[in-house]
């Protein structure tokens, strides 16, 4: 890639984090380093939600974290060029809309931690790397929007 195209970066969220500040350092960085953005958040309806065709509530959901993240990211990259979009109710079409639209260099995934992960979210890291051969990095958020301690060994 050369120097001066900057860094196309996909950030695709189904949590966000209670503040920027919260964001782990790597994720600041990359963040921070993007010239392009592209925030995308699926929408995650339960399964119930998803079998009855009753997704309202959870298109609201991603619409709220689409918001909180968008204002986090104009925080800590203000002169990154920024798009948002919210993304289908399948993850794994949600982000091959969002990687056809917009061809990212990289993807930043933060996905709900399992005290809260939802059914969607099962193997769906593994997927989207051996789907789309784009280098990703991934963390995980609370309930409270906070990065979860490391797990006792």
């Amino acid at each position: 890639m050369a120097a001066d195209t900057g860094t196309r970066l996909l950030i695709a969220t189904g949590a966000a984090a209670e503040s920027a500040a919260e964001l782990p350092p790597l994720v600041r960085s990359l963040i921070e380093s993007a010239t392009e953005i592209l925030v995308m958040t699926p929408i995650l309806a339960s399964r119930l939600q998803w079998i009855a065709s009753d997704t309202d509530r959870a298109r609201y959901e991603a619409d709220e974290r689409l918001g909180t993240v968008l204002g986090q990211v104009q925080e800590i990259a203000p002169g990154a060029e920024t798009e948002t979009q919210i993304g289908d109710e399948t993850p794994m079409t949600a982000f091959e809309d969002a990687i056809r639209k917009f061809d990212p260099d990289h993807i930043l995934i933060a996905l709900r931690s399992d005290d809260h992960g939802a059914w969607q979210e099962r193997h769906l890291v593994d997927e989207v790397r051996a789907t789309f051969r784009i280098p990703i990095t991934v963390f995980e958020l609370d309930r409270t929007g906070t990065v979860p301690p490391p797990a006792a060994a």
